[in-house]
């Protein structure tokens, strides 16, 4: 049977933090998208591959294929994606109607790690059942959570497998199924297994591979260096903390945890006065032992006048990473009368998660007065004290 292999790549990896797409990213100097491309244009098996990329990554894709010069005869054009997964998917099948493979393998661009023996077990599984997912052996214990928190049900993990890619189907199943599903506004699947089990076809389970990890965190970044390294790292934690306090001021407007607060007062500072921001950069600056946020943004510096302090975050978090490093958790304290913390509490949480590249779940935030009492008692200015934890090679600790 003949088979073709479709890479999706047309998702922004925003999970990763702010910069290039994480697929073009690179990992022992050569970008993600190419390593995992080169695994599919080496396979035997593989007759084509096409790539689903994002309509502003041409430029980037285009590079990543010239580090391929092998790739030429089997790497058909490119094609864009859509706002979707789905979407994206679709547009690759169509794309390859003239090529009308036996079987096509969809894959994430982002696990660089699929080796040959998981893409052979892929293409027998295609072969045998005509859809077919890899999966993993779930070793946590699994809770079903409704809307209060609250636990509805506890699976048995023994039926549980977290599914990977290459997912593999008999290309004309897929084909149908997503134009169906595209016909019938169908809500967007999360993977392909779960759009051939809406369409009520049989999807079966192979044997994943417990190290096709998908790149979607930093930490995620730093692990797969570590591991073309060959290298078991050793971590050493640290704690950092900071505080930061501004004066009110006139305006309409205060800016708190990278959001802009409407208030009857404004901010008396030379950046944007977010003391939320600033104390957590002072955190994660104090943890690495690298000063504070005056070393490195000195107020004397006209440039920084006006800035928006979420550049400071994402420069603290980066002298992280950069030192082969993880940010695990941080967490701030507003201290004020006013404005209240509480209606804005959630998205500020997502928007220094978004700054810093970290999930939600990493990030805290609490408020509290001073009981009248002090500077903030008095609605005089308005404060705020972080941690932070990271974790450093203990080589360079």
């Amino acid at each position: 049977m003949s088979v073709a292999a479709l890479i999706v790549a047309a998702g922004r990896g925003s999970r990763v933090g702010q910069g290039i797409p994480k697929q073009y990213r690179p990992l022992q100097g050569r970008p993600v998208l190419a390593r995992t491309l080169a695994a599919f244009v080496a396979h035997p098996r593989i007759g084509k591959t096409i790539v689903v990329i994002h309509p502003d990554d041409r430029d980037l894709y285009e590079a990543t294929l010239s580090a391929l010069p092998d790739a030429s005869s089997t790497v058909l054009p490119c094609v864009h994606g859509g706002k979707t997964r789905q979407d994206s998917v679709r547009s690759g099948l169509e794309a390859l109607v003239d090529v009308a493979p036996d079987i096509v393998l969809i894959h994430d661009a982002a696990r660089p790690f699929a080796g040959p023996d998981l893409i052979d077990r892929a293409i027998q599984a295609a072969e045998r059942w005509g859809s077919a997912v890899p999966g993993t052996p779930v070793t946590d214990t699994i809770k079903v959570v409704g809307e209060r928190s609250q636990v509805m049900s506890t699976p048995d993990r023994s039926e549980l497998r977290a599914v990977q890619t290459p997912q593999a189907f008999r290309f004309p199943l897929l084909l149908e199924a997503h134009r169906r599903a595209a016909a019938a506004n169908l809500p967007t699947f999360t993977d392909d297994g779960a759009l051939i089990e809406r369409a009520g076809l049989p999807v079966h389970v192979f044997e994943g591979d417990p190290g096709n990890i998908k790149l979607t965190h930093p930490a995620d970044f730093a692990e797969a260096e570590r591991r073309m390294k060959g290298e078991t790292m050793t971590y050493v934690t640290r704690l950092g903390t900071g505080f930061d306090v501004h004066a009110f001021g006139d305006g309409d407007h205060v800016w708190l945890g990278g959001v802009s607060v409407p208030h009857d007062r404004g901010i008396v500072a030379h950046s944007d006065g977010d003391v939320i921001l600033h104390a957590l950069t002072d955190a994660i600056l104090g943890a690495l032992a690298d000063g504070d946020i005056g070393t490195h943004f000195p107020p004397s510096d006209p440039q920084w006048r006006g800035a928006s302090s979420d550049r400071f975050l994402a420069y603290a978090v980066a002298l992280v990473r950069k030192r082969g490093g993880i940010v695990d958790h941080l967490d701030a304290t507003l201290l004020c009368e006013r404005p209240k913390l509480g209606p804005h509490r959630d998205v500020m949480r997502q928007r220094i998660a978004e700054i810093a590249g970290l999930r939600v779940d990493q990030v805290s935030l609490k408020a509290t007065t001073t009981e009248k009492l002090g500077f903030t008692g008095r609605s005089e200015g308005i404060a705020a004290q972080a941690a932070a934890t990271i974790r450093l090679p203990e080589d360079n600790s």
